[in-house]
């Protein structure tokens, strides 16, 4: 005991013990005062009733049971699909996302209340729901309904399996088949920032301010994070939504609003009244598509056949005229897929929203309100080049065709999500070609969508319902044979992995087939002998021949057998339309190769790009030499194709190697023989971005590929390239209404900066920290701070940069397959 001080106090034992007791019961007070005014919070909300009789349960407090599953005997909680006793029909579904403005970054709770009306198909006193990261502090079950007085359930334990992600409800008697039951929970959840999942937060600057908005992204399996529900595709139901949110923000959902309330809430000091939107009932709809956004944004809109369409986003994106082109092509989209399919769009409203730095994922195709990260709606009035039309129209018909492929009719499992990603992948194509129409695509199969759509609206299919309405179709015409029924030859390729390899010997016209691997393991035993059933289309001399049918691992076709002549050949996968690669032998590698040197236009720009790629694709698996590869290259010279030079450029120049290759002795040699290669190439470009700028804009494969060809040539220390770099960026900087293409923007600024001074980048700076500058220009800040740090102030990053790809490229394989390449360019530069 230390000595007592004139300016303390002396606390006994006795006195120390009660104050410790004392404070251990405030704070258990508090505790419990906590989880009351949550509940408080929730229930002054106004829980939704059951029924019209049924009265609300008694509200228990105590948390869940937390015995860990694994002290538990086995039961249905360890399996990972639900078991099919209960099917839901009826989400009455209650959400408030603590949210207001001004609120700082950070986790938030959110409350909810969920009344699930099931039917039960079995005897069960075992309830399952999918649930993860939620707590609750009430569960009831009413029922058989209609429910009156004294209907209610008892529930004798409510306990989570966390491993397999269920709430787990123990009843005190079992449910009656037949007969409908609500189930009624009441819980707490997180909303974060950091994961774009569930309900999350996403921070944002708009009009100079620092916001926040609260977002949804449930697919595949992430709506158990936001309520407790049967979340498995096949599990269809319809949603009756209400969002608790501050009267600033508006609240948004798969349905429109219906009507907005005010609540007023007398025990929070932050906020004392709310608004209730409650929305329309949904259609029968699986849990991944339910979708909430609460939010400042503003909206534009349009109304097309009676659905009405609005794009939601930062006010200043609004008023810049960001978002009207997106919302001029979605009317036009979905009238065309509305006439192609034959079958109305279900809903009276489409929003589609642009979040802000929303990663991990381009859009989300929930029905009625898509999420889109901002940047893929984005499109400036004043970029006179569509190559940024082309990927909106793109990725807008991607997510309408879901509309239908998807949500209308839904894959039963999420082992048949192609049947989803397929069709909308190949819509994509489709839609962006009706409204861009330079871009050139074919239409196939469309009789086959007025049969499939209409067979199973509001449910869920497999991959045999396909193949039988393809089957129908081949059935009623006389056009098209196959050798076996339609389910035979797509089962070969769907319940199985991976894609098939084919080589062929030209001599004797014998095709054979294994599955490709990404690295050559010829002497794995673990490779699997798959075979295929492949359609064979195929070339003689530039002439398209009858389909042939590889069914076998190996198969000899005499009429697929060459000559001696250089000029008699074949080509396999004509305009690659086919899902596989194709390996020759290596003698007929060096006869192609000679060929395109002779006559570069002998074969078709697709199947020359078809040759290159499958070639070092091919190489890098270790399949082939690299010189068969590089051989393909020789001709380029004569090549004025852009899309070839893309390609053979991303192979020989991968991305961000380039300051690494300059290390090597590759360099020189690579120079030379490159060099005089892509000139002609380059010259032809350079002379439009000099003299005719805008002859460039409706050309989207040459502003997807012109950056790389660009990008090279001044690599190769070409100083007309260097000087048009400069000069591009001069005039913008001088005047921003000499715009660069955005697909070149970023690599003409980082020119421009390294080739100016602080000045050139005084400018930049300012122009990119505008208000009203896109995601894409404030990407190309952080881009362009890093170029600045190691081109002008040479920092030790650069060195240690470079010090790790030197390490990485030290190994001995890549040495190997280094020194071939300078041996290669060594011998050929000079052809």
């Amino acid at each position: 005991m230390g000595p007592q001080g004139t300016s303390g106090f002396y606390l006994g034992r006795k006195a120390a013990a009660l104050l410790a007791l004392l404070l251990a019961a405030l704070l258990l007070v508090l505790a419990v005062l906590g989880a009351l005014y949550g509940l408080c919070r929730l229930k002054e909300a106004g829980p939704v009733p059951p029924s019209a009789t049924a009265p609300c349960p008694e509200e228990k407090a105590e948390p869940p049971s937390s015995s860990p599953t694994s002290a538990r005997p086995p039961g249905l909680w360890d399996q990972f699909r639900l078991p099919r006793t209960l099917l839901p029909l009826d989400y009455q579904l209650q959400l408030w996302p603590q949210l207001w403005p001004g609120q700082p970054r950070g986790p938030s709770l959110f409350f909810g209340q969920v009344n699930l009306t099931v039917r039960c198909l079995q005897a069960t006193a075992t309830v399952l729901l999918h649930s993860a990261k939620l707590r609750y502090w009430r569960a009831a079950v009413w029922g058989p309904l209609p429910a009156g007085p004294g209907s209610a359930i008892p529930v004798a334990e409510l306990w989570l399996a966390e491993r397999t992600e269920y709430l787990v409800l123990e009843l005190g008697q079992s449910l009656n088949p037949g007969s409908r039951y609500v189930l009624q929970l009441s819980y707490q959840g997180v909303v974060e920032e950091a994961n774009f999942y569930g309900l999350f937060f996403v921070p944002y600057k708009d009009m100079g301010q620092s916001r926040l908005l609260v977002a949804s992204q449930m697919e595949p399996t992430f709506a158990r994070t936001v309520y407790p529900c049967f979340d498995e595709p096949a599990m269809k139901a319809t949603f009756n939504v209400k969002i608790v949110h501050h009267p600033k923000y508006v609240a948004l959902s798969n349905m429109p609003a219906i009507d907005v309330s005010e609540f007023k809430d007398a025990n929070t000091s932050k906020l004392s009244n709310w608004s209730i939107t409650t929305f329309n009932t949904t259609l029968k709809m699986s849990t991944y598509i339910t979708a909430f956004v609460i939010s400042e944004f503003d909206y534009i809109t349009s109304s097309v056949r009676g659905n009405e369409i609005r794009i939601w986003a930062r006010k200043e994106a609004i008023q810049n005229g960001f978002f009207d082109y997106a919302l001029n092509i979605t009317g036009q989209l979905f009238s065309f897929l509305e006439d192609l399919f034959n079958i109305s769009y279900p809903l009276s409203k489409t929003d589609l929203v642009a979040l802000p730095g929303f990663i991990g994922i381009g859009a989300m195709e929930n029905w009625g309100l898509m999420i889109f990260q901002e940047s893929t709606l984005m499109y400036s009035p004043s970029d006179k080049f569509s190559g940024k039309k082309a990927e909106i129209c793109q990725i807008v018909s991607h997510e309408l065709a879901h509309q239908w492929f998807g949500n209308l009719v839904t894959m039963n499992w999420w082992n048949d999500i192609w049947l989803n990603e397929g069709f909308a992948s190949y819509f994509e194509y489709i839609g962006a070609s009706y409204i861009e129409p330079t871009l050139t695509l074919v239409n196939l199969f469309f009789f086959l969508f007025q049969s499939y759509l209409k067979t199973f609206p509001f449910s869920n299919t497999n991959q045999d319902n396909l193949w039988t309405h393809i089957q129908m179709v081949i059935d009623e015409q006389n056009e098209v044979h196959l050798p076996v029924s339609v389910k035979t030859i797509m089962d070969s390729w769907t319940c199985q992995t991976n894609f098939p390899l084919l080589t062929v010997n030209p001599s004797t016209g014998n095709i054979s087939q294994k599955q490709f691997y990404a690295k050559d393991r010829e002497n794995d035993s673990t490779v699997y002998n798959n075979t295929w059933i492949i359609t064979v289309s195929w070339l003689r001399n530039g002439s398209a021949q009858p389909l042939v049918w590889l069914d076998k691992s190996s198969k000899i076709f005499p009429e697929m057998q060459v000559s001696d002549s250089g000029h008699d050949w074949i080509i396999l996968n004509v305009n690659t339309t086919g899902y596989y690669r194709v390996n020759y032998e290596q003698s007929y590698w060096k006869r192609l190769a000679q060929l395109l040197e002779s006559n570069p236009k002998a074969i078709p720009v697709v199947n020359k790009l078809q040759l290159i790629d499958d070639a070092f694709a091919l190489e890098q698996a270790g399949y082939i030499e690299i010189d068969i590869a590089l051989d393909l290259t020789k001709y380029l010279e004569k090549e004025d194709e852009i899309l070839i030079w893309f390609t053979v450029l991303s192979y020989i120049l991968p991305e961000g190697l380039e300051s690494t290759l300059k290390v090597y002795e590759l360099y020189p040699v690579l120079k030379k023989y490159l060099l005089k290669r892509i000139l002609p190439v380059y010259n032809y470009y350079s002379r439009f971005l000099r003299q005719n700028f805008d002859a460039l804009a409706a050309d989207f494969f040459v502003q997807t590929c012109l950056e790389k060809i660009l990008m090279t040539t001044c690599w190769l220390g070409h100083r007309d390239c260097i000087d048009l770099s400069y000069e591009l960026f001069a005039k913008w900087m001088d005047n921003p209404k000499n715009e660069i293409p955005s697909s070149i923007k970023g690599f003409i600024c980082c020119h421009g900066i390294a080739m100016g001074s602080d000045k050139e980048w005084d400018v930049i700076w300012k122009i990119l920290k505008a208000n009203d500058t896109t995601k894409e220009e404030k990407y190309l800040v952080d881009s362009l701070q890093i170029f600045y740090n190691n081109t002008l102030e040479e920092n030790q990053r650069i060195i240690v940069t470079e010090a790790l790809h030197i390490a990485k490229f030290e190994n001995e394989e890549r040495r190997k397959s280094l020194n071939k390449i300078i041996e290669w360019l060594q011998k050929n530069i000079d052809d």
